[in-house]
């Protein structure tokens, strides 16, 4: 269905054995239009929150995909996969024997912080121009560098221990890059056996919430109704970390439209990205601000003739 021009952000929860892009396809379809995007991919039997950028809010993906995201998992102790995941083959077993929640308290306890992950062989980090997961279809493993990511929180929700293969519930918060199978399979290594990551949820990505993320069939009949409108995230509305600034109208057109320095008065102790805002409150471009220094430069301005 054609719809007029749509800028801004809608969270969908993604349902399992679709991939990203399988999202995007038929979100292009539904909306009507080429300029689309995702903004983090999500394997395809993991559900969740999934934004999805539309129109000149395909220019913020970067900055809402740096946001930390949280999952709910669970981890599977005496069980390795090939995929790390419960979508891979088995490759090895062992019963597992004499861990007690203690044990498992203690070892999650040292995954909080930053910490280095190898990336797994089924992922799209590519290596020599090939994507690792290519390779690995192949039966080919390459070395691969540890890259630094950052684990805000691990909670532990539930632990069965009852069984020869105990399960671990946990939500977690990290950063941009995190594997959380990588990082179920270290904590199996930590407790001694093999492990694998046995559901996954995306909770929360940036300030996109599960509760606030619409189906794609929900999508398709506000479309139908000509109300996307009533599910759009506006663009100012989706960079909630940033703070912003309200220009006039003379001021947008001659400096802001013109690439030009402005004047940040209100903050001038703050170093970061700022949203420069019209006085309908529509986000007209970012700005980098230097602590203690008046003047902003322009990061992306964005013109309502844009495409």
């Amino acid at each position: 269905m054609k719809t007029n021009r749509i800028d801004g952000v809608i969270p969908i929860l993604k349902p399992a054995g679709m991939t990203s892009h399988d999202v995007v396809a038929k979100l292009r379809r539904i909306i009507g239009t080429k300029r689309i995007g995702h903004t983090g991919t999500l394997d395809p039997e993991v559900t969740g929150v999934l934004p999805i950028c539309i129109g000149k809010a395909t220019r913020l993906s970067e900055y809402i995909m740096e946001q930390p995201k949280i999952y709910q998992g669970q981890l599977t102790l005496g069980k390795s996969t090939t995929t790390q995941d419960f979508t891979g083959q088995v490759i090895e077993e062992k019963k597992v024997k004499r861990i007690t929640e203690s044990d498992v308290q203690q070892v999650f306890q040292t995954f909080i912080g930053e910490i280095e992950q190898i990336p797994p062989m089924y992922s799209s980090v590519k290596i020599g121009g090939k994507k690792l997961y290519e390779l690995a279809r192949q039966g080919k493993e390459v070395d691969r560098k540890p890259r630094k990511v950052t684990i805000y929180e691990l909670k532990i929700r539930q632990i069965d221990l009852s069984t020869e293969f105990p399960t671990i519930d946990f939500q977690v918060k990290c950063s941009k890059g995190t594997y959380v199978r990588t990082l179920c399979v270290d904590i199996g290594i930590k407790l001694g056996y093999p492990a694998h990551m046995s559901k996954l949820v995306r909770e929360k990505s940036g300030s996109f919430t599960i509760e606030q993320s619409f189906t794609l069939e929900q999508v398709e009949n506000y479309a139908d109704l000509d109300q996307l409108d009533k599910i759009i995230v506006s663009m100012a509305s989706s960079l909630p970390q940033y703070p912003s600034i309200i220009l006039s109208e003379n001021e947008i057109i001659y400096k802001v439209f013109n690439g030009q320095q402005i004047k940040v008065s209100s903050l001038i102790a703050y170093d970061g990205l700022v949203k420069v805002l019209n006085q309908k409150n529509d986000l007209v471009a970012i700005y980098q601000k230097k602590s203690q220094v008046l003047e902003a430069k322009p990061v992306k301005v964005f013109k309502e003739e844009e495409n």
